[in-house]
């Protein structure tokens, strides 16, 4: 999951690492058409009261997950569904929960801090939740899940270093992508092929996209851009992301058959694209020339 100012994903956006943190032999890079053509049908997404809005993701019946800051500073996971909202929280949670990834059978993950202060993943299926930690981690995030509820994310081992993990059939498999930092492996969807994608930090500090497909692993870099990152992956292959050009600026993209479509919400000072479903809805967030922050959906 990532985040605006630090990156934990920097897809949960910046603003998402500061609050999340607190405190991945690669293929060449994909080498493909850049398409600057906009689509136009955004909708903007405010849960009513909230402080900011961040949309994770969306399932092909358009139910549409993320998170908000309330006006008592408190975090919370929700699900807009036929034009209501639906608050989550974690039963216990120290007033920080939020939800990253959903799928056909609205089965959600996430992450939250219990009253210690400690992080840890969590799955909300069939109106129960379930707590997922890495067997020996520090720290543990849910980011995505799929129609066969094998879920990815990433954790925090004892000595400090950041690995990605998949958990399928109740084993966790971690995945740590050759080439990678110690901090800089995050993985954020998988669709039913089990197609995993993500991004990591290279020993120089440059952050690239990450595409694992049947054991393969590719580098995926926006072209003329300075730092990549792949959120999530729907069943067709289309990949929904977020890259910073040269100067600094943050873009949303979807890259599909080999061309990158950049995602702007018109007048915003950044945007993110967060999650993609079979149709091609996209949704994600932007921060707005007053500096406020807004989820939105981007329908095909």
């Amino acid at each position: 999951m990532k985040n605006r100012n630090i990156h934990y994903r920097r897809p949960i956006p910046a603003l998402l690492v500061a609050l999340v943190l607190g405190c991945f032999s690669l293929s060449p890079a994909v080498q493909a058409a850049s398409d600057s053509r906009q689509p136009k049908e955004f909708t903007q997404i405010d849960v009513p009261g909230a402080i900011f809005t961040i949309a994770t993701d969306i399932n092909p019946q358009g139910e549409i997950l993320g998170f908000y800051l309330d006006s008592s500073f408190n975090l919370h996971g929700f699900v807009l569904s036929n034009g209501v909202f639906r608050t989550i929280d974690v039963p216990g949670a120290a007033n920080f929960t939020i939800a990253t990834g959903i799928n056909p059978r609205s089965e959600i993950v996430g992450l939250y801090d219990d009253s210690s202060g400690n992080r840890h993943g969590f799955l909300l299926s069939k109106g129960a939740f379930t707590t997922i930690d890495v067997p020996g981690a520090t720290l543990t995030v849910a980011s995505g899940i799929n129609s066969g509820g094998d879920i990815v994310g990433d954790y925090f081992d004892s000595s400090g270093n950041r690995h990605a993990y998949l958990l399928s059939k109740g084993a966790f498999t971690t995945i740590d992508f050759p080439g990678a930092g110690t901090f800089g492996r995050d993985v954020e969807g998988i669709n039913p092929r089990g197609d995993i994608t993500g991004f990591y930090e290279d020993s120089r500090g440059n952050t690239h996209g990450l595409l694992q497909s049947k054991g393969k692993f590719t580098t995926i870099d926006v072209p003329g851009a300075i730092q990549t990152f792949l959120t999530k992956i729907n069943p067709q292959g289309d990949i929904a992301g977020e890259s910073i050009d040269s100067s600094g600026n943050t873009h949303g993209f979807v890259l599909s058959k080999g061309r990158f479509t950049t995602i702007d919400v018109p007048g915003a000072v950044l945007t993110d694209a967060s999650g993609i479903n079979p149709r091609g809805d996209i949704v994600g967030d932007y921060i707005d020339s007053s500096g406020n922050d807004h989820g939105f959906l981007l329908s095909r």
